[in-house]
């Protein structure tokens, strides 16, 4: 190869494939190293490996064919560098806006828009905190539509069944109903009550994209299941929405939630917050046997040991406690933030959080707690 010289064989190989993006290739840094990847198997030295390399790698369409053809001619027979053929090619991404608008120019695209995918179901899997102010309001409108189950557990109490143990009072009135004669027996089971729902919500400056959806989901939850599910908000103090969220309204009991909140956006002292809920409401049996749900990232300034201690001991009062990450959801996350790392071995279950479809597998886990 005559201009080898002085250059190592990845820079000379790099070279050339700038050469056919200029040509008006669409040659991405992916297909690079993956021609790059290619002539180290095929021997960088061999002229028609390097070229079947390049063909098979950074070819995408064939009209890349000629215009690759002519930039390696050019290149490895030390002729003039081939004048490109049009402007490079570019990507082309068609972009539809999540909030229908009324634009009667476009409807052949937004039919084409709903045949590939609906869009509230495009809202259900974005990040809320990346949404626009428009999008939260469409999202705002769907949470009508979770389906909220609660939890259920044993009631001391037994009802009657056509399967189970048999129950001798019943079995004996319906026979004195007969005066005396046998007949079938009856049978009793126990029965189910749903079990409380506790919801403590985040409202620091680090959730503060993330608080409103929360707080509607407790707005959700709460008159899904009446009289069975309690709100708290934590950050640098605990606060107890729940007398605020019995507004049929979403927007009035948002409102009403907010003039109850003293430290939205403030700092973060889980620790404390969870200590003072647990010996306030904990132990009174507002979280004995019931499902409590952490809605936060972890971030702690105080002792993330305090934490883990309180949360330890509050797991030994609940049924189940389950922590929901809106940063768990995201690629390539870890728990090893303190405060996540200190609460990790007394946690049932950690959640994702930061997106609607996010929230209704929380609702399932809740309903399977």
């Amino acid at each position: 190869m005559v201009r080898a010289a002085g250059l190592a064989a990845d820079e000379l190989l790099v070279a050339f494939t700038r050469t056919v993006r200029h040509t008006g290739v669409a040659v991405t840094a992916d297909r690079t190293h993956a021609f790059l990847r290619a002539t180290s198997l095929a021997d960088a030295g061999d002229r028609q490996g390097v070229f079947w390399a390049g063909r098979s790698t950074l070819c995408s369409s064939p009209e890349d064919l000629e215009r690759y053809d002519a930039a390696f001619r050019a290149w490895f027979s030390a002729e003039d560098p081939p004048h490109p053929f049009g402007e490079p090619a570019t990507r082309t991404v068609q972009r539809a806006s999540l909030v229908p608008e009324a634009s009667a120019g476009h409807e052949g695209e937004d039919q084409v828009v709903r045949a590939l995918a609906s869009s509230d179901e495009v809202l259900r899997h974005r990040d809320i905190a990346q949404l626009s102010a428009a999008e939260r309001r469409l999202l705002a409108t769907l949470f009508a539509g979770l389906r909220v189950e609660p939890p259920s557990r044993r009631s001391p109490r037994r009802g009657p069944s056509h399967r189970g143990e048999i129950d001798p009072r019943r079995t004996l009135r319906e026979q004195l109903k007969r005066a005396g004669e046998p007949g079938p027996l009856s049978h009793r089971r126990p029965r189910t009550r749903p079990r409380r729902i506790v919801l403590l919500v985040d409202v620091s400056g680090s959730m503060e994209p993330y608080a409103d959806s929360l707080l509607r989901l407790g707005h959700r939850m709460s008159h899904a299941v009446p009289g069975r599910v309690e709100v708290f908000t934590i950050g640098t103090r605990l606060t107890r929405v729940t007398t605020a969220l019995r507004h049929r309204d979403p927007e009035e009991a948002l409102r009403a939630a907010g003039q109850c909140v003293p430290d939205w956006s403030g700092g973060t002292r889980l620790g404390e917050s969870i200590r003072a809920f647990t010996g306030r409401w904990g132990q009174r049996g507002m979280a004995r046997g019931s499902v409590v749900v952490i809605a936060s990232d972890g971030w702690e300034r105080g002792d993330p040991r305090l934490l883990g201690e309180q949360v330890a001991r509050l797991q030994r009062l609940a049924h189940a406690v389950v922590w929901m990450n809106p940063h768990r959801g995201k690629a390539g996350y870890q728990p090893v933030q303190g405060g996540i790392a200190a609460v990790l071995p007394y946690v049932d279950q950690l959640v994702a959080g930061h997106s609607l479809a996010s929230f209704a597998e929380l609702l399932k886990v809740v309903a399977r707690a």
